[in-house]
């Protein structure tokens, strides 16, 4: 029996490997674009930048470093230069269609950041594997704008696993809806009609305000926001104000808000301080063809009827009156029960002679109020 030459116990030594093997390798040396790695083969195994991550411009210096040990894949033996061509990103890809295919499976919810924002949605990566998440499916509301998510890191489920066409559907939706139904049905197990609550400005509309209680959305209605009048709720709030309030009223899955609180209540002494025969000073809020009304303080509105306004014929307020003056007057007339008030300059002005029949005008102030808006 012939004996082996050293070259040839060399030879032996070496294990033998092929295409598509996985094999264990030592880093030995670290350039940005290239890692060279003992894989106990005759020849060095080479990794390229782009077969180890999908990421550009990496310097893999940064990454890895000579004595980390690494699991690799065999994409080529022996290329033209008598190296092996090496694969780390199409292993990490396999495993990773392993784990998403089990949290496919599972439901289970994943965790990763967000690498692309697209017009349609966005993207993330879990072990190597590109998910998108449709615009429809990040959240539980509209949004057009979806740059804000560049970054971060957020949670989903997969709904969609098809390798084949390498297509993988994340849900972000499905886990902020269950969120929010358990927070809403917290919300409604311990809220009560009259209990006073905190919220946060959620949309401001012509006719009210969203406010999110944490849960669930309460309406503070235009004529809820104050005991005064209230022009518009987009002068009054904006999105992002916190807002003390109490719940009016529950019905089914809508709440009723108010700020109207009994104890800021104007009128609740109103017979004493808007008694018949009190002179008292207050500020024209608006102008009609008939009269003004002029705000007393607290939200109270008094109407000063063009009657009233001088012992002299005037043919409308506008001639003597605008927005913003300071008006005195005397207090002819007040209905607690209509909270109606109506005040006369003409009588402060001529005190010592009785009122003519007619001159003391009684107007339903709220339905005024009501025809204008």
């Amino acid at each position: 029996m012939s004996e082996l030459t050293f070259e040839q116990m060399l030879e032996e030594s070496f294990k033998t490997i092929h295409s598509g093997e996985v094999v264990e390798g030592t880093v030995i040396d670290v350039k940005p674009e290239e890692i060279i790695l003992n894989i106990g083969y005759k020849s060095d195994g080479i990794l390229t930048r782009n077969e180890y991550t999908n990421e550009s411009n990496v310097d893999l210096t940064t990454v890895v470093k000579a004595g980390d040990k690494m699991e690799v894949k065999v994409i080529k033996v022996n290329d033209s230069e008598g190296q092996v061509l090496l694969s780390y990103k199409r292993l990490a890809a396999e495993k990773g269609n392993k784990r998403i295919e089990d949290a496919f499976n599972n439901q289970e919810v994943l965790k990763a950041k967000v690498t692309q924002v697209l017009d349609g949605g966005i993207c993330v990566v879990v072990d190597e594997v590109r998910i998108f998440i449709p615009a429809s499916l990040v959240s539980d509301s509209y949004e057009k704008d979806l740059s804000k998510y560049a970054g971060q890191d957020i949670e989903f489920v997969v709904t969609e696993y098809n390798p084949r066409k390498r297509r993988y559907i994340g849900n972000r939706r499905m886990l902020l809806s269950a969120e929010r139904e358990k927070a809403q049905k917290e919300l409604f197990d311990k809220i009560n009609v009259g209990d006073v609550i905190e919220g946060t400005v959620k949309n401001v509309t012509d006719f009210g305000a969203f406010i999110d209680l944490g849960g669930a959305d309460g309406l503070l209605h235009i004529s809820e926001m104050s005991w005064g009048r209230v022009e518009s709720p987009k002068k009054t709030f904006k999105v992002g104000d916190t807002v003390k309030a109490y719940i009016k009223d529950i019905t089914g899955g809508k709440i009723a808000l108010s700020c109207k609180f009994e104890d800021e209540n104007p009128w609740k002494d109103a017979e004493t301080r808007f008694a018949v025969g009190n002179v008292i000073t207050g500020k024209v809020a608006r102008m009609t063809e008939f009269g003004a009304f002029v705000e007393l303080g607290g939200g109270v509105d008094a109407l000063l009827h063009v009657s009233q306004i001088s012992k002299d014929h005037i043919e409308k307020p506008a001639d003597v009156l605008k927005v913003g003056d300071e008006v005195t007057a005397k207090i002819v007339d007040f209905n607690m029960a209509d909270k109606k008030i109506s005040l006369s300059v003409k009588a402060l002005l001529e005190p010592e002679e009785k009122a003519e029949e007619g001159d003391v005008v009684s107007v339903d102030i709220e339905k005024v109020a009501a025809e204008e808006e």
